[in-house]
């Protein structure tokens, strides 16, 4: 809910699919936070999707930019 959330946008991503998902299929997805850079407001995210059985249909990265929202309203 947070990333990509308000603000984000992905910058690439690196995606490799090793499974096909089927109507009926229950699916989760995980992105883990792997690196923030020091300076900018740049994320690299782990990106991994299951089948309920454990089987992975897609791995890979992405690179996400997140603009904080300005906190003076």
């Amino acid at each position: 809910m947070d990333l990509p959330g308000p603000g984000t946008v992905f910058l690439s991503q690196n995606w490799k699919f090793t499974a096909p998902a089927f109507i009926g299929d229950t699916i989760v997805a995980r992105a883990e936070v792997i690196s923030v850079h020091e300076h900018k407001p740049v994320t690299q995210l782990r990106v991994r999707v299951e089948r309920d059985d454990g089987e992975t249909l897609l791995e890979g990265e992405a690179w996400c930019y997140t603009l904080r929202p300005s906190s003076a309203m």
